[in-house]
């Protein structure tokens, strides 16, 4: 295997948002194959206990029949939020675009569901302070199953 080319991993785990079991495969680069160390680059859809920039262990799954993900190991600092439109008029792309212009990178999963990722070195506070006015306004609803520890107090 090229360890230059990034690699699907299976995640498999509960999600709180839809309460159940959820698949999702993501792309990671590996780190070290022997020691089954990838480094995560993409930003999860719906919940697992890693974010993007995380390095975690993963190892060949028989019944899955690919390298699924076991644990964290390293955590990258970075947050992930989901974010649900709960405006049916309101373009995806517009909001998508609030969000980038602090500093946001987001995935898209539908018209009316995204996910953003939230670098460590970004001030979660104002990202906080516009999901919570824009929830308020009854534009959106959202949650961070997936906060770091510097964002959590960023937003108290």
């Amino acid at each position: 295997m090229n360890t230059n080319e990034p690699v699907k991993i299976l995640f498999r785990y509960h999600s709180a948002a839809l309460e159940e079991v959820i698949v999702e495969t993501m792309w990671a680069d590996v780190i070290d194959e022997a020691q089954g160390l990838y480094k995560l680059n993409s930003i999860p859809f719906y919940g697992p206990p890693v974010a993007s920039g995380d390095i975690f262990f993963a190892e060949y799954d028989e019944s899955e029949q690919m390298l699924t993900y076991q644990k964290t190991i390293q955590c990258s600092g970075n947050s992930i939020v989901q974010v649900v439109l709960m405006d049916a008029s309101k373009e995806i792309n517009e909001t998508r675009k609030i969000f980038e212009d602090m500093g946001c990178q987001s995935e898209k999963v539908n018209e009316r569901y995204f996910a953003m990722e939230i670098l460590s070195t970004t001030d979660y506070a104002p990202i906080k302070k516009k999901l919570a006015l824009m929830e308020e306004q009854e534009l959106l609803s959202y949650a961070e199953p997936c906060l770091s520890e510097k964002h959590r107090l960023e937003s108290i």
